[in-house]
């Protein structure tokens, strides 16, 4: 599990294909001070597995993707000197200082426009109509690993505004409009969509998909 609370940025150093996976290794300072193989990398809000057999020993760790997983979220397009944000799965007694993350993708969105202020910017992101349910206004979201609280909504997008920290500490602060992201809505939200879709007398999300 992960909170959305960014520990630094990375870049991708390669990209590699090996049989059916594709492999990324990343360099960072933070992550891999005591990365070790098998543990859990939010990379852009994508939880992947360190697969060093030695863990990091040079300031890098590799991880593996599956087909599905370039499919589904952003980091199809990544590509060497791609910058991307990293969060280490949570300790049992960490603080929760975002919101509960998974690190699985439901779903990737394109920045739509970049309104800059003083210190701060408000960016607005396109919201389909599978996800749009889960997004309300003062909940969270999770974009490109980033635990955000949302601004507004509407039927098709969804507004959020960046702190000065985030702008300068995530990718969030290099995104042009045209961009896409990942997201990820709130796991309670669709928890209690199927808990309570048999009182509503209505399918949930999980229930649709399967009668397609």
């Amino acid at each position: 599990m992960f909170t959305g609370i960014v520990e630094e940025i990375g870049e991708v150093t390669a990209v590699r294909e090996d049989a059916d996976v594709v492999v990324f290794t990343i360099r960072a300072g933070t992550v891999t001070s005591d990365a070790r193989h098998g543990d859990s990398i939010a990379v852009n809000g994508v939880c992947l597995t360190v697969v060093d057999p030695e863990g990091s020993t040079d300031g890098t760790f590799s991880v593996e993707l599956m087909p599905e997983t370039l499919k589904r979220s952003s980091l199809g397009a990544v590509v060497p000197g791609t910058k991307v944000n990293l969060e280490r799965a949570v300790p049992v007694n960490g603080r929760l200082g975002g919101h509960i993350v998974q690190g699985h993708v439901d779903g990737v969105a394109t920045l739509l426009s970049r309104s800059p202020g003083e210190r701060t910017d408000e960016l607005r992101f396109s919201l389909v109509p599978d996800l749009a349910r889960y997004v309300v206004e003062k909940g969270s979201i999770t974009v490109d690993g980033v635990s955000l609280t949302v601004a507004g909504v509407t039927d098709d997008s969804f507004t959020v505004a960046l702190i000065p920290t985030t702008l300068s500490h995530t990718t969030l602060g290099m995104r042009r409009p045209g961009d896409t992201v990942n997201l990820e809505v709130d796991v309670v939200a669709k928890y209690v969509e199927r808990l309570t879709a048999g009182y509503r007398g209505a399918p949930s999300a999980h229930e649709e998909a399967g009668a397609l």
